[in-house]
């Protein structure tokens, strides 16, 4: 094995991503098991991840399904601990679940505030916190937030998803404090603008595309590969004194004015 395949390997590594049916998070499970990780798919529906796990067989990858809420503490508790007893340790964890909701800040409603920041930060605590134990125990183990360029900044009508990005920035720091002692590295990548259905008003929008090319110095919208290598970055040997981090993969988003 060469320098940089050694560097780079997930081989013999398991890892779990979660809401990983469609979009980013599967496209982060396919780059990861090229990479030689072994997969675990994760969403709230039984069938819609075993689709996913059919689109990965039809490309020669085998994956692993975990059904379960990660909005639900006591059902990610007693979902992980069982896999941890019957299947054997999860190495890296890819907290990537995530909702949206647009709305105008005066009509944004308790009820749809409540829901993303349970989905989009609540998640990354009781996930991280579910198999960050196992690892602690283990004295090793990588854990990855997908954060946004709204953990640094933010725009009209997304109030709850850009408290929620912050919430998962200030977690990330909060969780490698205390546990990067222990053997663990946390880190999180913030994507940009990535073309996928949760953006896709917003790629539909004329308007909106012609200003996000304007601002985004690559002049484009993002794709989900372009997170790939990232993710393969922080869950590799390559980042093992890289911890509390928030890698931006935004096309130099937030490094213009």
């Amino acid at each position: 094995m060469s320098f940089i395949e050694e560097t780079f390997s997930l081989r013999g590594k398991t890892a779990l991503i979660t809401g990983s049916s469609r979009g980013i998070g599967f496209a982060l499970a396919a780059g990861l098991a090229k990479a030689g990780a072994n997969i675990i798919l994760n969403g709230r529906n039984q069938t819609t991840i075993e689709r996913a796990q059919a689109k990965l067989a039809e490309a020669g990858i085998e994956a692993q399904c975990l059904c379960c809420d990660v909005a639900n503490a006591e059902e990610v508790d007693t979902t992980i601990d069982a896999y941890e007893a019957d299947k054997g340790a999860i190495d890296i964890l890819i907290n990537n679940a995530g909702i949206q909701h647009r709305a105008e800040l005066a009509e944004f409603t308790d009820e749809d505030f409540n829901r993303v920041m349970a989905t989009n930060s609540h998640a990354v605590f009781y996930t991280a916190k579910a198999v960050g134990k196992h690892m602690v125990a283990r004295g090793h183990g990588k854990i990855i937030n997908i954060a946004s360029v709204m953990t640094l900044v933010a725009r009209q009508n997304v109030a709850a998803y850009v408290t929620s990005k912050a919430a998962v920035g200030g977690l990330t720091r909060a969780l490698a404090t205390e546990w990067a002692e222990q053997g663990l590295n946390i880190n999180a990548i913030g994507p940009g603008y990535i073309s996928t259905e949760l953006t896709k008003p917003l790629f539909d929008d004329a308007e909106f595309s012609a200003w996000l090319m304007q601002t985004t110095p690559q002049r484009r919208w993002g794709q989900v590969d372009d997170l790939v290598g990232a993710a393969i970055f922080l869950a590799s040997p390559a980042s093992d004194f890289v911890n509390g981090q928030i890698l931006y993969v935004d096309g130099g988003m937030t490094a213009s004015v």
